[in-house]
């Protein structure tokens, strides 16, 4: 067993941390970007994932997907080894002395953020109970095995390919999920023609924030020790965004748009989505490269998606599968072998590897979008997926958890439709 190491152990469980607090930032940036009637929703959706996922991780979900790493099983770990997680001795010594109860609720933090992120593709519309049993079903059946696949001695681990904090475990993985959920629930009504835009844009901005921050114990954690590997990690995952952002913003000036707030944060979350699966395997020149692309092919990904006919309504396919499948690719150009252990074609590797990262990562796209496609026709033939029309127009936030996000006059009513008489109002401008 290795020797315990307090250093690398405290890193662990400060990412683990700021991870976690990713998930509340997706939830301030996907309500932002939802119209005011559906905030409360949006944010429930993120927010219930951290109580089902966390569960589920912790009675099957870690088993199959680290299980003993004997990788005796390509598809799914050796579920017995830690069913419900039933660590007390062995608390020590699992990957570089960090402890396995910490690698556990690291690995829980990642499944999460996987889980919500999905959330953002069927904003509008969507049952909250029907939402809460494919998270369940869908963290165990799709997420845990993949999450196994790439990084606990399954298949793809084996075949040689790259995944450094999860471009295809997490990104290609929830996006291929949230298109798949997109097509089951079906479009909003008016989604043509109708105003769909984001209602509060300094929330989206403090979402991103966080994001961003959780983002450097997302990426730099994955180094599993407080290490060199974990700083260039760091590093990178800054510098890709930054150029993703700019990127971006030039993409929109070519086309005539203004430079805008919600460009420049989609432009952050195309780079750090872009940057995951290469962080500790690119230098920083790699980085900023595979930054700017991800800045200029998400928002043209994005455009498509009214020429395709899928309502994607938080671009949930166009930021996190576009850019996932893009950062998991770019691996097989940009690695460099002092810290990846082999090249990328633009330093001399063999084009066999590139070949592996592109088939790998579009092998969990497709058992995703299948695999989630398949829970949702599930709930959509029983319990039903979908809120009815009279509830989508009057705004899901009351029909499906009784709350409005904001309770402000509006024509001279109070958030709770009782008429302000004038002299109250009077009164109030006065004090």
């Amino acid at each position: 067993m290795p020797e315990f190491d307090s250093g690398s152990n405290a890193w662990i469980l400060t990412s683990a941390a700021l991870v976690l607090l990713m998930t509340p930032g997706l939830a301030l940036f996907y309500g932002g970007l939802t119209r005011a009637k559906s905030v409360i929703n949006m944010m429930m959706k993120c927010l219930v994932a951290i109580g089902v996922v966390s569960i589920a991780w912790t009675v099957v979900g870690e088993s199959i997907a680290v299980g003993d790493l004997t990788g005796e099983h390509p598809l799914w770990g050796d579920v017995s080894s830690s069913f419900l997680l039933g660590y007390t001795t062995d608390l020590e010594g699992y990957t570089g002395g960090v402890s396995n109860a910490a690698v556990a609720a690291f690995g829980m933090m990642f499944a999460i953020i996987t889980v919500a992120l999905i959330a953002g593709a069927v904003a509008d519309r969507m049952k909250f109970s029907a939402w809460v049993i494919f998270a369940t079903v869908w963290v165990i059946v799709v997420y845990a095995p993949v999450a196994y696949w790439v990084w606990g001695s399954g298949w793809i681990e084996d075949w040689g390919v790259l995944d450094f904090a999860g471009g295809t475990a997490v990104h290609a993985n929830a996006g291929a999920a949230g298109l798949a959920l997109a097509l089951v629930v079906g479009r909003r009504i008016g989604w043509k023609d109708g105003n769909f835009a984001p209602h509060n844009l300094p929330l989206v901005v403090i979402g991103t924030g966080l994001l961003w921050f959780g983002w450097f114990g997302f990426n730099a954690g994955s180094a599993f020790a407080s290490n060199g590997t974990a700083g260039l990690a760091l590093l990178n995952t800054q510098v890709a965004t930054a150029a993703a952002i700019l990127a971006w913003l030039l993409v929109d000036r070519i086309r005539g748009v203004k430079p805008s707030v919600l460009g420049a944060c989609s432009g952050v979350i195309a780079g750090l989505v872009a940057i995951t699966p290469a962080a500790g395997y690119v230098s920083p020149i790699g980085a900023i490269a595979l930054g700017a692309v991800a800045g200029v092919i998400c928002p043209l990904a994005i455009g498509l998606k009214h020429k395709l006919g899928y309502d994607d309504a938080l671009d949930v396919v166009g930021l996190h599968m576009v850019a996932g499948i893009w950062g998991s690719i770019s691996v097989g150009l940009f690695a460099v072998a002092e810290v990846a252990g082999t090249n990328g074609v633009f330093y001399g590797g063999e084009a066999a590897f590139l070949g592996k990262q592109v088939a790998a990562v579009l092998a969990v796209v497709a058992y995703s979008f299948i695999a989630s496609l398949i829970i949702g026709l599930i709930l959509k033939f029983t319990i039903g997926v979908r809120i009815s029309e009279e509830e989508e127009l009057a705004g899901i936030d009351s029909a499906q958890h009784g709350e409005a996000g904001y309770d402000l006059p509006v024509n001279g009513n109070t958030g709770t439709g009782v008429p302000e008489t004038n002299a109250a109002a009077a009164e109030k401008v006065s004090a």
